[in-house]
């Protein structure tokens, strides 16, 4: 693999104008850039259309779980106004998995009118119930997106939604999901508010601790961010320009097909593939795949 991964550092000049997905030789084309030249879901503020009504009338359920499963069913039927309905008597009846669904679909207009208060009661109600509960361990990643939601709207705040930002509540939240859940988007929001100094003391060596844990379970973000501050020297402890390519490269393979929203990954990527030499290039290529070898 050594010989044909040094294609991957030749200077070439970075696109930067239009991103395009790449097949799935994608970190071939992404490496081929590097030899040629290496959470809260956040909730989203735009508001969508209306969708399916709200009101039907509520079926008799035998009990929640099974409210649960026929909400689930008609959901995937695409019966956005039954499953709506059934969710809702699961959730009033205590199951998480439905509040999840809920929260999902008020957050992005899935089905319904968008509400982001709803979806943030929503996600409370599960952050209020696994604080004090084990969650089963199928419940567990769930249980962490709904801490890190929850996170990102008392992080930002917002507004339409009378949801006041509260920083260190955010922070909390954000703590629990990266240490007790090892959850890589709470490691990476994490990690920002160390780097920034939002709702705790700034703490560089703290940020870039928590970004590496993020960036070695494959977070395009945490791996932009870590392998630009390591290729400026600002991770401490001097510059690691192929360290911080190899991270560079990662996150813009991952972000080839990310959309709009990533353009600042692919920029951070070719802007140090420009400025590195050729033996920086070279020993990213080899440390590129000492770790594609470890993760395989």
């Amino acid at each position: 693999m050594v010989g044909s991964a040094q294609k991957y550092f030749t200077l070439a000049a970075p696109q930067t104008t239009k991103r395009v997905a790449l097949p799935l030789g994608l970190f071939a084309a992404s490496f081929a850039m590097l030899v040629t030249a290496f959470v809260a879901p956040a909730p989203a503020l735009d508001a969508p259309s209306a969708r399916a009504p709200e009101t039907t009338p509520l079926p008799i359920f035998k009990n929640p779980r099974a409210a649960l499963r026929a909400g689930l069913e008609s959901y995937h039927a695409g019966d956005a106004a039954t499953s709506v309905a059934a969710l809702r008597y699961a959730a009033e009846g205590g199951e998480p998995l439905a509040q999840w669904k809920l929260g999902r679909m008020y957050a992005d207009g899935d089905g319904v009118n968008r509400d982001d208060a709803k979806a943030y009661d929503y996600f409370s109600k599960i952050v209020d119930h696994f604080a004090e509960e084990e969650p089963d361990p199928r419940e567990r990643s769930m249980a962490a997106n709904a801490f890190v939601a929850v996170g990102l709207y008392l992080r930002d705040g917002l507004t339409s939604a009378k949801i006041e930002p509260d920083l260190d509540r955010a922070f909390d939240l954000f703590r629990y999901a990266a240490t007790y859940f090892r959850n890589a988007d709470a490691q990476f929001y994490l990690a920002r508010m160390y780097l920034d100094g939002a709702g705790v003391k700034k703490d560089m060596r703290q940020g870039v601790n928590w970004l590496e844990l993020a960036a070695r379970k494959g977070h395009a973000q945490a791996q932009a961010m870590l392998g630009r501050l390591m290729f400026n020297g600002e991770a401490g402890g001097g510059a690691q320009k192929a360290r911080g390519l190899m991270y560079l490269t990662l996150a813009r393979d991952a972000a080839a097909g990310g959309g709009v929203n990533e353009q600042w990954i692919v920029d951070s990527h070719a802007k140090a593939l420009a400025t590195a030499n050729e033996a920086e290039r070279k020993a990213a290529v080899a440390l590129l795949e000492d770790y594609l070898r470890e993760r395989n």
